[in-house]
């Protein structure tokens, strides 16, 4: 079973990463390049994407002629959607397990963040040689 791990954070003003000792960047970034190794040795990593701040996200829906009209920026929502992974696993307590240990990634000083991670399961996986 496919799962999608939607890893929130909090607003990017706040989340500031780049305002980190450099030792708890590099000991962040090598937490999740340690998860994501070991799901890949597991054979149940599928892939992971980190995602653009919210400054740079727009809402679009079609006009009536089919034109794209944007709205946006929603700098002032609490949380963000910061990235996720699509894993492929047995169960869903597997899924909720490495979700766990997404949102245990260590913060400044070595605090866990205790992010909140969303857990659904993909339904349905459509590819491109499949639409021909």
């Amino acid at each position: 079973m496919k799962y999608i791990l939607l890893m929130n954070t909090m607003k990017a003003g706040d989340y500031g990463m780049a305002t980190w000792p450099k030792k708890d960047q590099q000991a962040h970034i090598a937490y999740w390049s340690s998860l994501n190794k070991e799901l890949a040795e597991a054979g149940e990593f599928v892939v992971v994407h980190g995602l653009a701040f919210p400054d740079q996200a727009r809402l679009v829906r079609a006009g009536r002629d089919g034109t794209p009209i944007t709205d946006g920026v929603f700098p002032e929502g609490k949380e963000f959607l910061a990235g996720y992974w699509i894993v492929d696993v047995e169960s869903p307590e597997r899924a909720y397990a490495i979700a766990a240990r997404a949102s245990a990634a260590p913060g400044p000083g070595g605090t866990p963040l205790n992010m909140p991670i969303e857990v659904r399961q993909v339904m349905m996986t459509v590819r491109p040689d499949e639409l021909l």
